[in-house]
């Protein structure tokens, strides 16, 4: 049963602010390279066995899940996209065999995604009650 009378302590809320700000930088970066096609994303995608013409819209899909991630309303839905697209990642780096980091890293930034939104999120924290 949710807790109507759950509360976030500022220092909590702040935070789950800048875990979450953090991480969306990070991919808001990302996706704007992909978008704008730089020269690095090409050659990566291309090593990963990505044809250039998905890169565009692999950025926008990147870009509109974590703006969903950053709005209040929409932020869970937001990190449901961002685990997927995440997953995506890690699933592209194991069928290259890439080094353990690769993943790891995706891996670290969906739980960071998470850990964000559960330290800023009343309502997340009602349906996960982890602490």
């Amino acid at each position: 049963m949710p807790n109507p009378t759950l509360q976030i302590s500022p220092a909590s809320r702040r935070a789950g602010l800048i875990i979450s700000g953090l991480v969306s930088l990070f991919l808001l970066v990302d996706a704007a390279m992909k978008v704008v096609k730089a020269a690095p994303v090409i050659e990566t995608m291309a090593q990963l066995g990505y044809p250039e013409s998905t890169i565009v819209g692999i950025g926008i899909a990147l870009l509109a899940s974590t703006i969903l991630y950053l709005i209040p309303r929409t932020a869970p839905l937001g990190a449901i996209l961002l685990t997927g697209y995440l997953g995506g990642a890690v699933a592209t780096h194991v069928r290259v065999s890439a080094p353990a980091f690769n993943f790891a890293f995706a891996i670290s930034f969906g739980i960071l995604a998470w850990l964000g939104l559960w330290l800023r999120n009343v309502r997340l924290r009602q349906i996960l009650p982890i602490a």
